[in-house]
């Protein structure tokens, strides 16, 4: 998965974080990460209450920082995760100013660089989704809810969707690229770094994602989009 994303920053950042889009300028693209918070996550935090002074959040998965740096804004620690360095040296030197921002690589696996219970908010969007196990997007989702503090929320965005969204000439050709190589994406005339199930993750069921959360001692708050490949989970981590 590293290399795979240091790929895709290599070739195109921007795109492959927000891939609605082929070409952005960076004050759009960080625009667009505003817009997002204020649509999905501010509602969210006014109806849990939390207030932002003084708090700590965690991001997982903040690619270049598209959205984390209006977090910043927000909250007074931003801890943001990834796995590829090449997309934290690029975050990095966006907005090298910023004291608030805790750029942090991620192992692929867990979180275990932050202690339990320390977080006021945990966030991931347009990540699990890129997960190529449902496995390790559930194990994720355990580590973002043990280092949440109890009573706080969290928000994240998965891959609910098991109706394909290609016809069976689509699948057959990406079901080739994935078996074989990148290689055969550029031949085939398909985009090489979107080849490989670090790009088409594996699909979860709204069922197993409210398992896990309460297994993991939080409660689920809402579900919506469900069935669909933007689907989203909030909650609380229970006192």
């Amino acid at each position: 998965m590293s290399r795979d994303w240091d790929e895709r920053a290599r070739k195109n950042a921007l795109h492959y974080i927000a891939s609605w889009q082929n070409e952005w300028d960076l004050k759009s693209f960080l625009a667009s990460g505003e817009e997002d918070i204020a649509r999905l996550v501010v509602p969210i935090l006014e109806r849990c209450g939390l207030v932002l002074a003084g708090k700590r959040m965690l991001e997982l998965g903040c690619g270049v920082g598209r959205m984390t740096h209006s977090f910043a804004r927000r909250f007074e620690q931003v801890y943001a995760f990834d796995i590829s360095r090449e997309m934290l040296a690029r975050a990095r030197q966006i907005r090298s100013g910023e004291t608030n921002i805790l750029w942090l690589l991620g192992n692929g696996a867990d979180l275990a660089c932050i202690a339990s219970d320390s977080m006021d908010f945990v966030f991931s969007y347009l990540v699990l989704q890129h997960l190529p196990e449902e496995a390790l997007a559930l194990q994720y989702i355990r580590e973002m809810l043990r280092v949440l503090r109890p009573g706080c929320p969290f928000l994240f965005q998965f891959n609910g969707g098991f109706v394909p969204t290609m016809n069976w000439r689509g699948r057959l050709a990406w079901g080739i690229v994935d078996a074989l190589s990148r290689r055969a994406a550029s031949a085939m005339g398909l985009d090489p770094a979107a080849a490989g199930k670090s790009w088409r993750g594996a699909s979860i069921a709204a069922s197993a994602i409210i398992e896990c959360v309460r297994a993991s001692g939080s409660d689920v708050r809402e579900i919506s989009g469900a069935n669909t490949p933007m689907a989203w989970c909030c909650g609380a981590k229970l006192q």
